[in-house]
């Protein structure tokens, strides 16, 4: 038997493309089209300087507007001459029409500032940029990171002020503006201007409190505590919490002034006073301006001091001293001159002026009566003077000076003064008196004293040693007995004494005997021979009435 034949294998042509190829087509095809789609979608890149890349992290740091996400940093490098940090951002297509000349941007992350603690929800998921749209229609892809989030943003309503002042660092960005204690905006920025060489502070006033700023206007810085020493003693003024802290500054129209017209322009620019009371003092613009030499000490009095008629206001110290114009060696000769103003509506309020020529012409008229002005201890806690202006009629005529481009207020030695100068003078009375020869009749005088001190102290020495002895000792006792004795033979001429009895008994007896011796004694007055001669012999009386 025979095998069969093999099966033969059918042949076919094969296609030129296969069907699996569709697969990595369309997977190109894809591609191209998410490429399309990315590179489309991708909006400018851009580079924002900043100081420091603290919390910046390629790849991950978003730039947010509105907590929206329309960036994000892909380069950070430092500058050709490393004062600055590059970063390079890539933005979003829609972010474009954001990027112009006023756009902000600034790096969020936990801080604690003036305003408050803010950035507190970056704390976990890391800092981000904070892009602040810009209204300008000129576009910018290169941008400087501000340090701090911007008070304002350019568009917001209420009115930006400049402050200027002359020197730096009295404000800080951030610092409140404040009107009455509460606060109506914020300094947005700080510059210096070198060719005026004044410090500029901007404010940004929030609508609608910039209806507040009127032309007369005055602003000053407001510190948390204000302690000032002057001569009206101790001022002492605390301020709000916040200006407590960091300070700020005030404003509004002084009292009694009117306000204005209403400002409206934006930057209008207004001097920044140091304090309320140098505000109120600038608004006094008419004066008349005089140099007051004195001759005495002006320690202690300082610019700004009151220049007082009697107690009563009338001008301020400008400056002490003027610079002196004189170009002696002698130091002793010279006089102190003090620039002063006396101004004139503190004179009108109490004495009516038209304008400065007749305060001027009334004050001429008052030096020839006596018009003086002295220096006056204002405060003794502090010593701070003050200027008084008195009269003194006994002054001697008064002759106009000048001193240099001023006139010559004159002036008399004050109280002060006065009493140093009575005190040298009874120095000088003390001084001359025979100290030296007193004093050697004084120590000749204690010489003396001293030697009969030590005679009285030998004497007591001598005496102490005489009582030692056994037989002065015995002395008071023989004392004692004789005085007993004495005592004894007084108390004998008692009444109850014999002695006495005796010669009372004894006294008796003789006015008996003198008694019977009368009439002899009167006859022998009578008749002294009635001792040898008997006598007439007396006749019987006859009685009165009888018969004979």
């Amino acid at each position: 038997m025979s095998d069969p034949s093999p099966p033969q294998a059918k042949k076919e042509a094969i296609k030129q493309i296969s069907s699996i190829w569709l697969v990595p087509v369309i997977a190109v095809g894809i591609g191209i089209w998410m490429l399309f789609q990315f590179i489309t979608s991708q909006g400018p890149e851009i580079v924002l300087k900043i100081d420091t890349a603290e919390g910046i992290e390629v790849g991950k740091t978003e730039i947010k507007a509105l907590n929206v996400k329309v960036g994000v940093v892909t380069d950070v490098i430092l500058n050709e001459d490393y004062s600055a940090i590059e970063v390079t951002a890539q933005m979003d297509k829609d972010a474009a029409r954001m990027l112009k000349v006023d756009t902000l941007f600034w790096v969020v992350k936990p801080r604690i500032g003036k305003s408050g603690v803010s950035g507190l929800d970056t704390l976990l998921s890391g800092a981000y940029i904070q892009l602040q749209p810009g209204k300008s229609d000129e576009e910018q892809r290169t941008f400087d990171v501000l340090d701090i989030p911007p008070v304002a943003p350019p568009d917001a309503k209420g009115l930006r002020l400049v402050l200027t002042h002359n020197e730096a660092g009295k404000l800080g960005i951030g610092d409140p503006v404040l009107y009455e204690g509460f606060t109506v905006g914020r300094v947005e920025n700080v510059s210096f201007d070198t060719e005026s060489k004044k410090a500029h502070y901007q404010l940004f006033i929030f609508e609608p409190y910039n209806s507040l700023i009127r032309k007369k206007t005055r602003f000053w810085l407001t510190s948390g505590v204000d302690l000032q020493m002057s001569a009206e003693g101790f001022s002492l003024k605390i301020g709000s919490i916040e200006s407590l802290i960091t300070g700020g500054v005030s404003f509004r129209v002084p009292r009694g002034r009117e306000a204005g017209e209403l400002i409206t322009k934006q930057k209008s620019k207004f001097r920044l006073y140091n304090n309320l009371k140098q505000v109120r003092e600038r608004f006094y613009e008419d004066y008349l301006e005089y140099v007051m030499l004195f001759n005495e000490s002006v320690r202690g009095l300082q610019v700004g001091a009151p220049v007082e008629y009697r107690g009563i206001r009338i001008g301020t110290v400008n400056k002490v001293p003027l610079d002196m114009l004189h170009s002696d060696k002698n130091f002793s000769n010279k006089e102190i001159p003090v620039l002063v103003r006396i101004e004139l509506d503190r004179v009108k309020s109490h004495v009516h002026y038209d304008n400065l020529d007749m305060l001027k012409s009334s004050l001429k008229e008052e030096f020839e009566y006596g018009l003086r002005a002295s220096l006056k201890t204002a405060n003794l806690l502090t010593g701070a003077l003050l200027i008084d202006v008195s009269l003194f009629a006994d002054e001697k005529r008064y002759i106009r000076q000048r001193y240099g481009d001023y006139d010559v207020f004159p002036t008399k030695a004050g109280g002060f003064a006065q009493i140093q100068k009575e005190i040298a003078s009874m120095l000088k009375k003390l001084n001359e008196l025979p100290v030296e020869d007193t004093l050697l009749t004084l120590n000749k005088t204690l010489e003396t004293s001293q030697q009969t001190l030590r005679a009285a102290e030998k004497v007591a020495t001598e005496l102490n040693s005489l009582l030692a002895q056994k037989d002065t000792k015995a002395i008071p006792g023989e004392i004692r007995g004789s005085l007993q004795q004495i005592q004894d033979t007084l108390d004998s001429y008692g009444t109850d004494g014999t002695t006495y009895q005796n010669l009372d008994q004894a006294l008796i007896q003789f006015e008996q005997v003198m008694t019977e011796l009368q009439p002899v004694l009167r006859q022998i007055n009578e008749k002294p021979n009635s001792l040898i001669f008997s006598g007439e012999k007396v006749a019987d009386p006859t009685p009165v009435g009888g018969r004979q």
